[in-house]
C-alpha cells in the first residue's frame, strides 16, 4: 500500500474506538478525521466535501421535514389514540403496539415515532396495570425492524443507496425493493417479540412507579408572617446554599415563582418547595422564620400556568455527562430544577446536587412551559415528555400531512420522480400548506446525523482514492478464499458488530467502498453486498448505545444491558440468518 493508503487506514482504525469510547459526538470525530486526511494530502477538498452534495444526504434532510409535519400536526397521536385500546392480554398489547410502529417506521424516521410513543405507552401501561418494561424494548426493536422494509425506512438505507447510485448509476433501487427481504425479517422478528418477548423481558418497577408521586421528592415550608425572613432575599435568608436541599419554587397568592433567583424577596405566607432528601428536612426546621406548611395539598399537585413537571432522558451527548448537577449549573442553563433522578429503574438516593449525570438517566424536572418546546430537539436530551400531561390535541391538518407523505411515497414508488425529488416536493408542500412551520422544520433537522453522514462520505472517499479499500479488499478475499457466500456473511457480521459500537451510518459508509472493491475483484453482482450492508447496519439489538431508539427506552424502561443481550441476542441471530438466506435469492451473485 502507498503512504496515503496507510494514513487512511490508520485514521479509520482510530475512528472506531474513539466513537465507541469517547463522549465526543460521531459528527465531531468524523469531521476531525476528514480535516486530518485533507491536511495530510490524502483527500482533495472536492473529495472531502463530496458528502455534502450527495443525493442520499439531501433525501434524508427533506424526509426530516416531512416527519416534522406529521409530528407537528399530531399525526402519530391520532394513530396512538385509535389503535392502542384496552387489550386483555400482554401479547394482545404487544400486537396492538408493535404492528403499527413497524408499519410507521417503514416510512418515517424511527426516532420521532418512538419519542411520540414512549409517553403514550407509559400512561397506557398504567391503565392496563402492566409493567412498561414489557413494552418499551419491543417498541424500539419494532421500529428498527420496520425501517428495513423500504428505502425511506432509515437514513442508512437512503445514504447507502446514494453511494450505490454514485458508483453504479445503472443500479437504481425502487422504494419497495427491500421489502422482499424486509417484510420476512420484520414478520419473523415481530413474531419473536410477541411470542418470546413476555418470557424474556424483565418486570421490574422501572420509571412508572419511581416517579408516580412527585410529592415524595419535595419538602414544603412556609415563611412565617411575623418571622425574621419577611422581605429578605433568598440569599440573605441562607436558602441558596443548603447542604442537601435546593429551593425549587415559591408559591405566592395562587401563583408560582419557578427557577428562583438569589435576589428573590420573600413575603410572609410564601410557600417554599424544596427538593432533596427527607432527612434534610431537619435542616429546614432549624432555620428561624420557616414553619411547616399548613396547606394539606401539595404544591406540585396543583395546576399552575407558570410550571410544568417534565421527564427528560439524558443523551450520551449531554454536556453535563460526568459532572455534578450543582457544579454544572444545570438549573441556570436550562431554567429547570431537578426533583429526582431514575437510573437503572431505581431512584438515585442522597444529595441530588452531588449526583454525576450518566447517559440514559431519567430526570424529573420542574420547568417553565417554554422548556418543552425549546429542548425537544436538543442534543442534550433524547426524550422530553410532560409528566401526566394530556395528549396533544389532534390538529385538523393531520390528514393533510399524512396525505402529503403518502403522495411522496407513491410518486417515488411508481417511478414518476426520484426519491430525492419526491421528498423535496413533500417537504415544500408541508411548508406551503402550514402542516409544518419553518421553525419546526429547522428543529426537525437532526444536524448531528446529517453531519455524520456527510463526514463519513469523506472518510470513505479517502479509503477509495488512496487505494486502501482495494488493498483491504484483497486481504478479505484471501480470508474468504474467493467465496461470494463467505464474503456476504463476513460483510453482514462486520457491519452488524460495528453498528453496536458506533453509528449505523458511519459503519455503513466507511465499510461500503471496501466491500464494493471486494465484490468487483470477485467479478460478482455488487447488489447482494449493498443490501447486506443496509440490513446489517439496522440490526442493532444487542446494546442500548448502538441505536438511538434503544437508548431512548433504556432509561424510562429501567433496563440493564443484560436485558438487551438476552432479548436482542436471539433477535440478532434470527434476523441475520433470514436476511443472509433471502438476499442472494432476490439479488443473485
Amino acid at each position: 500500500m502507498t503512504l496515503d493508503a496507510w494514513i487512511a487506514v490508520a485514521v479509520v482504525v482510530t475512528i472506531f474506538p474513539l466513537m465507541a469510547a469517547s463522549r465526543l459526538g460521531p459528527d465531531i470525530i468524523l469531521l476531525g478525521a476528514v480535516i486530518v486526511l485533507m491536511t495530510l494530502g490524502v483527500l482533495e477538498p472536492a473529495e472531502a466535501l463530496s458528502g455534502f452534495s450527495n443525493s442520499g444526504l439531501f433525501t434524508v434532510a427533506f424526509m426530516y421535514v416531512l416527519v416534522a409535519s406529521i409530528r407537528e400536526t399530531g399525526g402519530i397521536d391520532l394513530i396512538i389514540r385509535y389503535v392502542l385500546g384496552r387489550p386483555k392480554t400482554e401479547r394482545g398489547a404487544l400486537v396492538r403496539l408493535l404492528l403499527p410502529v413497524a408499519s410507521l417506521s417503514g416510512f418515517l424516521n424511527n426516532t420521532p415515532v418512538v419519542a411520540t410513543y414512549i409517553p403514550a405507552v407509559m400512561s397506557w401501561s398504567r391503565r392496563l396495570r402492566r409493567s412498561p418494561q414489557r413494552l418499551l424494548m419491543p417498541l424500539s426493536f419494532a421500529s428498527i425492524l420496520g425501517g428495513t422494509i423500504t428505502l425511506f425506512g432509515t437514513s442508512t438505507n437512503l445514504v447507502v443507496h446514494g453511494l450505490l447510485v454514485e458508483r453504479y448509476p445503472d443500479l437504481v433501487m425502487g422504494l419497495f425493493d427491500l421489502a422482499w427481504v424486509g417484510i420476512p425479517v420484520a414478520v419473523v422478528g415481530l413474531t419473536y417479540l410477541i411470542i418470546l418477548g413476555p418470557r424474556l423481558l424483565p418486570a421490574r418497577e422501572g420509571l412508572a412507579n419511581v416517579f408516580a408521586n412527585p410529592r415524595e421528592f419535595t419538602i414544603e415550608m412556609e415563611v412565617d408572617r411575623e418571622g425574621v425572613l419577611v422581605n429578605r432575599t433568598v440569599e440573605e435568608a441562607g436558602l441558596r446554599h443548603l447542604q442537601e436541599l435546593f429551593l425549587v419554587e415559591i408559591e405566592r397568592d395562587g401563583n408560582v415563582v419557578s427557577v428562583v433567583g438569589p435576589g428573590e424577596q420573600l413575603k410572609g405566607g410564601d410557600r417554599l418547595v424544596f427538593a432533596g432528601t427527607s432527612d434534610a428536612a431537619v435542616e429546614l426546621q432549624q432555620i428561624r422564620g420557616l414553619v411547616p406548611s399548613r396547606d394539606s395539598a401539595s404544591s406540585l399537585e396543583k395546576e399552575f400556568k407558570e410550571r410544568r413537571l417534565v421527564e427528560a432522558v439524558v443523551s450520551n451527548q449531554c454536556q453535563f455527562i460526568g459532572q455534578r448537577i450543582r457544579d454544572g449549573r444545570f438549573r441556570t442553563l436550562y431554567g429547570a430544577a431537578v426533583l429526582a433522578i431514575c437510573r437503572g429503574g431505581e431512584r438515585v438516593r442522597g444529595n441530588l446536587g452531588q449526583v454525576r449525570l450518566q447517559p440514559a438517566d431519567v430526570l424529573l424536572l420542574e420547568a417553565r412551559p417554554p422548556f418543552i418546546e425549546r429542548h425537544r430537539q436538543s442534543k442534550d436530551f433524547l426524550l422530553i415528555s410532560e409528566l401526566n400531561g394530556s395528549a396533544r390535541p389532534v390538529h385538523e391538518k393531520a390528514p393533510l400531512a399524512w396525505g402529503i407523505l403518502l403522495g411522496a411515497v407513491l410518486l417515488a414508488a411508481l417511478g414518476v420522480v426520484s426519491m430525492l425529488n419526491a421528498a423535496m416536493l413533500g417537504a415544500a408542500l408541508a411548508l406551503l400548506t402550514g402542516c409544518c412551520s419553518v421553525d419546526a422544520a429547522k428543529r426537525g433537522l437532526d444536524s448531528q446525523v446529517l453531519l455524520t453522514i456527510a463526514a463519513s462520505f469523506g472518510v470513505g472517499a479517502a479509503l477509495q482514492s488512496s487505494g486502501a479499500a482495494d488493498a483491504i479488499a484483497g486481504g478479505v478475499l484471501n480470508i474468504v478464499g474467493g467465496n461470494p457466500w463467505l464474503l456476504l456473511i463476513g460483510t453482514y457480521c462486520v457491519v452488524a458488530l460495528l453498528t453496536e459500537l458506533v453509528t449505523n451510518n458511519g459503519a455503513a459508509v466507511i465499510i461500503f467502498p471496501v466491500v464494493m472493491a471486494a465484490a468487483e475483484s470477485l467479478g460478482v453482482n455488487p447488489m447482494p453486498y449493498v443490501v447486506a450492508v443496509m440490513f446489517a447496519a439496522s440490526a442493532s439489538f444487542l446494546t442500548p448505545i448502538g441505536y438511538q431508539t434503544n437508548l431512548m427506552v433504556y432509561g424510562p424502561g429501567g433496563y440493564r444491558i443484560s436485558d438487551f443481550l438476552r432479548v436482542g441476542g436471539g433477535l440478532n441471530v434470527i434476523t441475520g440468518i433470514i436476511a443472509l438466506v433471502l438476499i442472494p435469492l432476490v439479488w443473485p451473485f
